[in-house]
Parts: C-alpha cells; sequence; structure tokens
C-alpha cells in the first residue's frame, strides 16, 4: 500500500468517525444511549464501529479489483469529509469518504463482483456483530460492550443497505447491472438486518 493511499484511508477513518461521533453525542433520533457517555469514548464507539464499516468496505473492493489485475487505490475526498462533519451537527449525515479508484479492463461481472464486495463485507461484520450480541448478552454486565455490539451490528446494516442503492455511483447500480437475482438477495438481506437492528 502506497503512503498517499494509507494517509487517505487514515484521514477519512478518523473524520467519518468524527462525523458520527457528533451525530451521536447529539442524541438525535435513535442515538438517545449515547447522550450520558462523554465525547471521547463516543469517538472510539464510532472509531470501532463506523471507522471499521467503512475501512473493511473500501479494503474489500481493492481485494476483489487486484485479483482481477486491475490498478485500485482507495482515494478520500476531503470536500465531503468536511461536509458530512458539517452535516453531523444538524443530525444527519450523507457520508461518501472516499473511493478505491479502479483502472482497468473489466466485464460487467466482474465489475459488479467488486461493487459487492464492499456490502457484502459490512452484510458479514453485521451478522457477526449481532452473533456476539446474542451469544454473549445474557453474561454481559457491562452496558458500554452491548452498546458497541448494537451500534456495530446497526451501522454495518445501514451502509450494507445504503450502498446497494440502484442508482449513480452506489455499488448496487452496478451490482444490478450485472444481476438482478443476485441484487434482490442481498437486497433483502441488508434489508432484513437493518430493520432487525432497529426492533432490538
Amino acid at each position: 500500500m502506497k503512503t498517499r493511499e494509507l494517509n487517505d484511508l487514515i484521514k477519512a477513518w478518523f473524520m467519518i468517525s468524527l462525523a458520527f461521533a457528533v451525530l451521536f453525542s447529539g442524541g438525535y433520533m435513535l442515538f438517545a444511549e449515547f447522550d450520558s457517555i462523554g465525547f471521547l469514548v463516543v469517538f472510539l464507539i464510532s472509531g470501532f464501529t463506523v471507522g471499521l464499516a467503512f475501512l473493511f468496505h473500501e479494503l474489500m473492493h481493492r481485494a476483489i479489483a487486484h485479483k482481477y489485475r486491475c490498478e485500485a487505490e482507495f482515494r478520500a475526498f476531503p470536500n465531503m469529509l468536511w461536509l458530512a462533519l458539517l452535516m453531523s451537527f444538524f443530525g444527519f449525515i450523507i457520508a461518501a469518504p472516499g473511493a478505491v479508484m479502479i483502472s482497468g479492463f473489466l466485464t460487467r461481472k466482474q465489475n459488479g463482483k467488486i461493487s459487492l464486495a464492499g456490502p457484502l463485507t459490512n452484510i458479514v461484520l453485521a451478522i457477526l456483530f449481532l452473533i456476539i450480541l446474542l451469544a454473549t448478552s445474557p453474561f454481559l454486565v457491562n452496558d458500554l460492550i452491548s452498546l458497541i455490539l448494537i451500534y456495530g451490528f446497526r451501522i454495518n446494516s445501514l451502509l450494507a443497505l445504503f450502498n446497494m442503492l440502484p442508482f449513480g455511483v452506489f455499488d448496487g447500480a452496478k451490482v444490478l447491472d450485472w444481476n438482478k437475482t443476485i441484487y434482490t438477495i442481498f437486497v433483502l438481506i441488508a434489508l432484513a438486518l437493518f430493520v432487525i437492528g432497529y426492533v432490538i
């Protein structure tokens, strides 16, 4: 990994974690659980849940692109990162911290698989957070750990569903262009996880 790419990943990870920490700390909508927690703790929770969700999402795009012998590097979008931080003070975020830039010849199928890799990673992470939460909840005496697991599940479910939107530059548009059946299956999985996340 080149120095610039690593710097961009760290910058995007920090800024998106900070933006969500501001959002969480504001107690908006479904984030009231964070009201009584110090901002530094909320930032660390955000970095572990949102930050890792974003990081693994992008790195999987990169890994699958490399599998198809394409050049692929992550580039942060500084303007979008500052916009996300600004919006977080008003109770919402549209997160587009950056993207993996790919060069090389790709078939429609290969492009679809590269695009699916990101949301699929978030689905896997969401399920892992949910399994750990369900397996440990009878034994947990620390509410903070439960909170981390719940939001790790919710954030990954949200990112999976959000990225499967079927238009524009979203991953979903390229997956839909490749295979409508696979697109539908993964949208339904992401939607089910998203709904579960706001019921538990």
